[in-house]
């Protein structure tokens, strides 16, 4: 971090006058802004972050919108305004040996960046309340990185929708003579967020003969907001667009779910998920396809509104919000255990040594933890919830 950080995007750093050595904090957008420090650098989160806001002329509400991380491949961590990051990057290996599950080797060659990124703690109601351009604007490019990466999987219809939002903001208004369903093509993936899945013949028939999704783009495109509409009005109405998914603004922690064997073609064992943790509950996200032939057996089952064989009538099938909705009913951890009308905390097996309470040996903390639990076992490293 002392000048020897990843470098910065071309084109997207900004650089200090100061004399010290610079600290690089990455934003959403892949620019970087160098800090300036005094010798010893013992600032503390909390500092930098005053200096970065100045820097970067943002509001005083982002200093309860956004918080600073250490992120790597292998740990995510949110820092507390008292945590000093130079003090945990040194201790960087420690956290890994008790926070993650990777190997000496990738330890011994994992390095953390400081990143300015939302915080976990601020709720979805204040963010719609925010009116800085440019505060809306950083929370708007995590959004979209989180849909392009896969961290915020949603269905063909939110894709559309938020799509439409991109290109009315890279694009500006709609041009029925430019903006054609094969100029819009190439941004799938890459600029505008779309549906996963392979292309081609096996594609097609895992779509269930949906439209292709540049043809839902061009079409959620051309009935988008108008060119009255001003960039922050575009920008929370994409963030309020992503609200409606269960896992915005979650920290996310790699898990596995345990599945019994069943039939000759089902295996059981343990896969890989993603929980994501936030206020308002737990995701679970399998990111596998066979959550995508799912997601088109309810739609085909919903277009045929329940069948119509004999016996008695049964009610139509109704789409939900999302096929992807948070499950509490069954979901046992550690700490918390379901009692049939609410979470309730229970007594934590005891510990030699506490993280969230205190910091390190040398002084050193941050946000970490895992988690065992009989309907999910995450794997030890993620993002961390502690609210100080």
């Amino acid at each position: 971090m002392e000048g020897e950080g990843p470098p910065a995007p071309p084109g997207g750093a900004r650089r200090g006058s100061g004399t010290g050595p610079d600290v690089l904090v990455f934003l959403a957008d892949g620019a970087a802004v160098p800090l300036a420090l005094e010798h010893p650098p013992g600032a503390t989160a909390g500092e930098l972050q005053r200096r970065l806001r100045a820097a970067l002329r943002l509001p005083e509400a982002a200093g309860q919108a956004l918080a600073l991380w250490l992120a790597s491949p292998l740990l995510e961590v949110q820092l507390k305004p008292k945590h000093q990051p130079f003090r945990l990057c040194r201790q960087w290996p420690e956290l890994l040996l008790r926070f993650s599950d990777a190997p000496d080797s990738d330890i011994a060659q994992d390095e953390p960046c400081l990143q300015l990124r939302r915080n976990v703690f601020f709720s979805k109601k204040k963010e719609l309340e925010l009116e800085d351009e440019e505060l809306l604007r950083l929370l708007y490019e995590e959004a979209r990185g989180n849909l392009l990466g896969g961290r915020y999987p949603c269905d063909p219809e939110d894709c559309e929708e938020l799509g439409a939002l991109v290109c009315r903001l890279r694009l500006g208004p709609f041009d029925e003579r430019r903006h054609t369903a094969s100029a819009l093509r190439p941004l799938l993936g890459r600029e505008v967020p779309g549906p996963r899945g392979r292309r081609g013949l096996l594609g097609a028939l895992r779509r269930g003969g949906r439209r292709a999704p540049e043809l839902g783009l061009l079409q959620a495109f051309r009935a988008g907001p108008g060119p009255a509409a001003a960039p922050p009005g575009l920008y929370r109405a994409f963030l309020q667009r992503c609200h409606q998914l269960p896992y915005y603004g979650c920290a996310f922690f790699p898990g596995a779910i345990d599945r019994p064997p069943g039939g000759l073609l089902s295996r059981g064992g343990r896969r890989a998920v993603s929980v994501a943790v936030g206020l308002e509950g737990v995701s679970i996200i399998d990111p596998r396809e066979q959550a995508e032939l799912m997601s088109a057996l309810i739609e085909c089952c919903i277009a045929l509104g329940g069948g119509d064989g004999p016996g008695p009538p049964r009610a139509p099938l109704r789409r939900q919000d999302s096929v992807t909705r948070p499950r509490l009913q069954r979901l046992n951890t550690i700490d918390y255990v379901d009692d049939g009308q609410e979470l309730r905390r229970v007594k934590p097996p005891r510990r030699t040594a506490s993280f969230f309470g205190r910091q390190l040996s040398h002084g050193g903390s941050s946000h970490g933890g895992s988690s065992h639990g009989a309907a999910y076992a995450p794997v030890p490293g993620g993002a961390a919830l502690e609210q100080g």
